[in-house]
């Protein structure tokens, strides 16, 4: 009763703390399938018609997923059918998702994006989905809960002002957005320890996340020489560097190795 109290006032105050792509179903064994981003759809800026792609190759065993103990969330534990996992390491064939892929410089000098258009992070399962995505300087990401149980869902930023917002039931969404670059920024549940997710905030549209095949493209780039860097929750942040012309397409792969024992 307590717990339902403290969520309804912090979502009547809609609580700040200090400090693309639409959510997905929650799966068999809780392992969400990595969720491709290829930037922000819409954005006012320079762009151009080069792009860059790619896959994420993982080399060594893929670590084991950690259980999650649902029993206690009912209308969570019924979606799934079997356990439930936290799903770190989105490992098949080899390939590595929920990558987030960006530009990290290269973008022309001066340059400002803005995005109308929101991005969209959805709690379902009991579990965040996308895990990993990328949203513009200001551009809103519209949280939504499609749990029937309280969910609250708290960003921890080390640059941006936190956000600590509580959704009591199925149904309900919240809007915000981030006045700065910031990669990453933790998500995470008060309620529900096991939930994470982490969302790149960029100056500019020029990112993507790698799907559950490891495949990513980042497009739209104006003719230039860029670095782009690849970061993964567990296994750190990878760097190369591009050159591309007007309409061309380079490939650029990532390998990351599972963690010493």
């Amino acid at each position: 009763m307590r717990r339902m109290m403290l969520g309804a006032v912090a979502f009547a105050f809609g609580l700040w703390g200090c400090g693309g792509s639409k959510g997905g179903n929650a799966g068999a064994g809780g392992s969400t399938s990595a969720v491709a981003q290829a930037g922000a759809s819409g954005a006012a800026g320079p762009t151009g018609n080069a792009s860059v792609s790619g896959v994420i190759h993982f080399t060594g065993a893929a670590p084991s997923n950690p259980k999650i103990d649902m029993s206690q969330e009912s209308a969570c534990q019924g979606k799934y059918t079997s356990p439930p996992t936290d799903p770190q390491y989105v490992v098949k064939d080899g390939k590595l998702g929920n990558v987030f892929v960006y530009v990290d410089s290269g973008v022309p000098n001066g340059a400002k994006y803005t995005v109308s258009t929101p991005t969209e992070i959805d709690q379902n399962g009991c579990l965040y989905h996308p895990r990993v995505f990328g949203a513009v300087v200001g551009q809103d990401i519209v949280i939504k809960n499609d749990d029937n149980v309280l969910h609250n869902i708290k960003a921890v930023p080390k640059i941006n002002r936190g956000f600590n917002i509580s959704q009591p039931s199925a149904g309900m969404s919240s809007k915000r957005s981030f006045s700065a670059p910031e990669v990453m920024v933790p998500l995470e549940c008060n309620v529900h320890g096991w939930m994470h997710a982490y969302v790149g905030v960029l100056p500019h549209p020029f990112f993507s996340t790698s799907d559950s095949t490891g495949s990513f493209s980042i497009k739209n780039l104006p003719a230039g020489t860029y670095t782009i860097k690849a970061w993964h929750e567990k296994l750190g942040t990878q760097t190369q560097t591009v050159t591309v012309g007007a309409g061309e397409s380079k490939t650029v792969d990532f390998t990351f190795s599972g963690p010493k024992a």
